[in-house]
């Protein structure tokens, strides 16, 4: 069978070096584990965890041709791809316990990826996925650095996250216009927020939507009390805030 041919609608982009494959597979946490990998394509990743023995391997492929592929090279696949879209995939149904997601993640879906981990944060235990470089920053950002956003206040809530090392265009085929980079997330302590989780994402979400802007101009449709007004945190641009600083705003909320 010929090699799968990219399909641009779908984002793909394939990994050609081998040394950076290995390196992402050997990026996951040890032990035995759960284990999803999302757009195996041609299965380049896929060899280096399939060696890996994990108990509850599974790979999610949208693209039918990859499929084909995959069913034809990689036979201890069988019974274990799902010729499915990730993204209305229901992950409570294929796992009870803790899961390890791992990629090199089509780029036009990855901060959906990202949005739907958050979803499941109670059972995905740990992500280690290729990104676009700016997405992989703006997720790792610290607070004060100019990547830190949505994203970045949403995901480091629930996760501990590391930015590991940067891939060149050269690595894929065909080329991406950009760097891409591989990070991984761990599921932090944390099991729940000190406020409504909606809330602090409409907090989170309404302070960068104005991110030039104080607090004590982005969150005046919020209601605090007077004296919590004077709190100096409100003279802050989002950008400044720590996860924990955006949760105190969400506690002093008066609903």
């Amino acid at each position: 069978m010929p090699l799968v041919k990219p399909k641009k609608n779908l984002g793909q982009h394939f990994l050609q070096n081998e040394d950076i494959a290995r390196q992402i597979a050997e990026s996951i946490s040890t032990g035995p584990k759960n284990v999803l990998e999302i757009g195996p394509g041609m299965g380049v990743l896929t060899k280096y965890l399939i060696n890996h023995q994990y108990p509850n391997f599974k790979v999610v492929e949208i693209d039918h041709e990859s499929v084909e592929y995959l069913e034809q090279h990689y036979p201890k696949l069988q019974g274990n791809i799902l010729s499915q879209d990730f993204l209305r995939l229901d992950l409570d149904s294929l796992y009870t316990e803790s899961l390890t997601i791992i990629g090199n993640f089509p780029y036009n879906i990855s901060s959906q990826i990202l949005f739907k981990v958050l979803d499941y944060k109670e059972l995905v235990n740990e992500l280690v996925g290729m990104f676009q470089k700016e997405v992989a920053e703006r997720v790792a950002a610290a607070p004060g650095k100019k990547q830190y956003g949505i994203l970045s206040v949403l995901l480091q809530a629930f996760y501990d996250i590391e930015y590991l090392f940067t891939v060149d265009e050269q690595q894929f085929f065909p080329p991406p216009q950009v760097k891409s980079a591989v990070i991984r997330l761990i599921r932090n302590p944390e099991k729940e927020l000190h406020c409504s989780e909606s809330l602090f994402k409409q907090v989170v979400k309404t302070a960068f939507n104005q991110r030039r802007k104080t607090l004590r101009n982005s969150l005046n449709q919020f209601n605090f009390s007077a004296n919590y007004k004077q709190n100096p945190i409100f003279a802050k641009r989002p950008e400044q805030l720590s996860v924990q600083e955006f949760e105190e705003i969400c506690v002093n909320i008066i609903l």
